[in-house]
């Protein structure tokens, strides 16, 4: 099944027109709404509502979407991964931890 990615995505893996470097190649499923986006600003133009961040208690559900394989990985795992997919070793980005507070509440993270 095809997992449908909203936003103003430029590529099949995931790049953006915000990120669009070699390695952008994830999209965040927004609590909030359900829906994977490629960064918070597609979100952000795109729904219309206030984005949510996943509560640490939520990092084992699937939110990550792998742009190069389509695996889809847990908080956790993506958390963990040391920006590079455990399935297919694709590189991500490692500045996204920049944007770590816009998604997941990282208190008490280990």
């Amino acid at each position: 099944m095809e997992i449908k990615v909203k936003g103003k995505t430029i590529d099949e893996e995931t790049r953006c027109v915000h990120f669009h470097s070699s390695n952008d190649v994830i999209a965040i499923r927004f609590k909030c709404c359900d829906q994977y986006y490629p960064c918070y600003q597609c979100h952000a133009e795109e729904a219309n509502h206030e984005a949510e961040v996943w509560p640490s208690v939520d990092f084992d559900k699937k939110a990550i979407l792998c742009g190069v394989c389509k695996t889809e990985l847990t908080v956790r795992q993506y958390l963990n991964s040391q920006n590079t997919c455990p399935h297919c070793k694709a590189s991500f980005n490692p500045k996204c931890k920049n944007h770590y507070s816009l998604y997941f509440d990282l208190k008490g993270f280990r």
